[in-house]
């Protein structure tokens, strides 16, 4: 076997000659955009051309009525599938057409009457609403595609270094077992310890790693001179003949490290147990790689979060506006016009569901109620309107002297709330479900039960562990929950599932607020 120093810098090597050759040559990459560009552009127009000649098609049929209806296909499609440049040329094109071609007077862009002006008004608020939000959602999309890519990346390295190190403990293990005299070439720290636990061998590995000596270490208890922390009882590990874990040391100058530690018991002619040999293999660096990777994933929930509160404001705070605007105008146009009343008020009325819709979407991104009122208050709000939209029975039971937490604490309630009211939606044909929130001095508690056919026991155990492929909305509350220290469970059986999040208030900063209560404890929503 090839020394790893060597191919390891052979990798590196290899690695920069191929990034090398990518940035000498960036042509290709240039034209791909291009091309992508181009074909962009040509869909949304080829949709808005081809809506124009399907309502040409159905002329027959319909006449003068439904002269928007092929172009909210094209807008939807173009929106969707080709981004807001082209969406936009689709809209434009759609609108020119349909104002010359199928409103009367035909043929001509002048003397266009007062319900073809308030059509052509809301084809346009309509197109742009459908636009920002198909932009949106495949921003979010892309986003979230590209934290998944980082977050695989990381993992795949990872497990190839894991990979790569036990296959180097394996081989060197079995050298150790077949030559005893080779033990001191090993890179990882190897000693053995007699049956009343003291070291009778510290191999140059050992002394590397931790810094004693051979004449320091031997006769010596490895738990007290290397202050070892166990995860479980030392008494229970050596029931075993073989072990295998994680184990926390002290080194001769004070620092703290992780170790991976295989331990193998030793046994004399007789079969008696005689001692230990244990062999040590420091992954310091991969657990600080490992929270490095929680910490990315923390910061990238924290910029979903951010990412849709400024959506959200921006939907109330522009577009809203624009449509009340708009509103405003058309109540204005009313009193002027007292024979065109019936028109304005149909399109006041498609303008008061634009409004309604907005808004709607707008606190569904970031309930504004959540900064204002608190988790409580953003939680009846959400599973009223969850229970309208979804038809499922949902029983809300909060504290009734529940008042204000951590932000951090009630945007992972919510979003967990959230999450999984979505997924009972989707996936559990549950026609009711209860949502239970208690709180002490040291934590707060929920949990949702749904009453569906359950999950199957290997999904269960994947969800569980974070194995498998577990979806990117639990694997996000997860890492939330995680994220402030608390612990994230899955039970589930044919008669429904249960999950149960608990945070710890462990700072001034995640206690309750005094007073500030929020209504009664307990509603119902159907």
């Amino acid at each position: 076997m090839c020394d790893e120093r060597t191919q390891v810098a052979y990798r590196g090597r290899f690695t920069v000659a191929a990034t090398s050759s990518k940035l000498a040559n960036p042509l290709p990459s240039f034209l791909n955009t291009t091309a992508s560009t181009i074909i962009r552009y040509g869909l949304g127009i080829l949709a808005a051309v081809g809506s124009l000649l399907l309502r040409d098609f159905l002329a027959p049929f319909y006449g003068e009525r439904y002269p928007y209806h092929t172009a909210w296909l094209a807008v939807v499609f173009s929106a969707w599938y080709c981004g807001l440049g082209p969406a936009i040329v689709t809209v434009i094109i759609g609108a020119f057409g349909v104002w010359y071609w199928f409103l009367p007077p035909f043929h001509s862009f002048a003397g266009k009457s007062v319900p073809e002006t308030s059509g052509i008004i809301g084809f346009l608020i309509f197109s742009s609403i459908i636009i920002a939000f198909g932009e949106s959602t495949r921003r979010s999309i892309a986003k979230r595609e590209k934290a998944d890519e980082e977050l695989h990346d990381i993992r795949e390295e990872l497990e190839r270094r894991v990979q790569e190190r036990t296959a180097a403990l394996e081989q060197r293990t079995a050298e150790v077992i077949e030559k005893a005299t080779l033990l001191d070439l090993a890179n990882d720290a190897i000693f053995v310890k007699t049956a009343d636990d003291k070291i009778s061998y510290w191999n140059q590995g050992a002394e590397r790693l931790y810094g004693w000596t051979a004449s320091d270490a031997l006769g010596r208890d490895p738990g007290e001179l290397l202050r070892t922390s166990y995860p479980l009882p030392l008494a229970e590990i050596k029931k075993r003949n073989v072990w295998e874990g994680e184990l926390s040391h002290s080194t001769r100058d004070g620092r703290r490290i992780v170790v991976a530690s295989r331990w193998t018991l030793l046994r004399d002619a007789f079969g008696e147990p005689v001692g230990w040999m244990e062999i040590n293999t420091d992954i310091t660096d991969r657990k600080r790689a490992e929270n490095a990777a929680r910490s990315l994933s923390g910061r990238i929930l924290t910029l979903q979060d951010d990412e849709r509160r400024r959506i959200a404001r921006g939907l109330h705070d522009s577009l809203g506006q624009y449509l009340a605007a708009v509103k405003m105008q058309l109540s204005m146009l009313s009193t002027s016009n007292p024979s065109q009343t019936s028109l304005i008020s149909e399109a006041s009325g498609i303008v008061d569901r634009c409004i309604i819709e907005t808004r709607t979407v707008s606190h569904l991104l970031h309930p504004p109620l959540l900064d204002e009122a608190g988790f409580g208050s953003a939680a009846r709000w959400f599973v009223e309107g969850f229970a309208e939209r979804s038809g499922i029975a949902v029983n809300l039971s909060l504290p009734p002297d529940l008042g204000r937490l951590h932000s951090d604490l009630e945007i992972t309630l919510f979003r967990t709330l959230q999450e999984a009211l979505t997924n009972v939606h989707r996936h559990s044909a549950s026609p009711k479900a209860d949502i239970r929130v208690t709180v002490d001095t040291k934590q707060v508690q929920l949990e949702i039960q749904d009453y569906g056919a359950g999950l199957p026991p290997e999904s269960l155990r994947q969800l569980n562990e974070g194995a498998g492929k577990t979806g990117v909305g639990v694997a996000g509350m997860r890492e939330r929950v995680r994220e402030l220290g608390g612990y994230f469970t899955i039970n589930s059986d044919s008669h429904g599932t249960l999950l149960t999040v608990v945070l710890p208030l462990s700072s001034p900063s995640n206690s309750l607020h005094v007073g500030s209560a929020q209504g009664p404890g307990k509603i119902s929503a159907a």
